[in-house]
């Protein structure tokens, strides 16, 4: 399942704990992410069924990503369609996650 940026979100920890249905291991990745983006997550904001999915949405994709309000906004499947390719947000997606750029050329194609 690729996210809007190229992203795989079923490759994403907190997709897998979720859908894994393991509180324990949700809480584990709340942990893992409040040391690797030096905020305060809580499990409740760890729980995902993927940024395209209907269902829940983790705390940052429900309403920090300004990718998928983006993409939702004009309606794109993925960025790549997008005339603004690749705008600020999403450079830092795809320096960052080389992988999500592999994604997205091959939905291009």
């Amino acid at each position: 399942m690729i996210a809007y940026c190229g992203l795989d979100c079923s490759k994403c920890y907190g997709y897998l704990a979720t859908q894994a249905n393991d509180d324990k291991q949700i809480a584990e990745v709340a942990i893992k992410w409040s040391a690797q983006f030096h905020s305060d997550v809580k499990p409740e904001h760890v729980i995902c069924d993927g940024c395209k999915a209907d269902g829940r949405k983790s705390f940052h994709c429900a309403t920090l990503c300004k990718i998928r309000k983006c993409c939702i906004d004009k309606q794109y499947d993925t960025c790549i369609v997008c005339n603004s390719f690749a705008c600020s947000d999403l450079k830092f997606v795809l320096d960052n996650a080389p992988e999500a750029k592999e994604n997205l050329d091959k939905l291009k194609r």
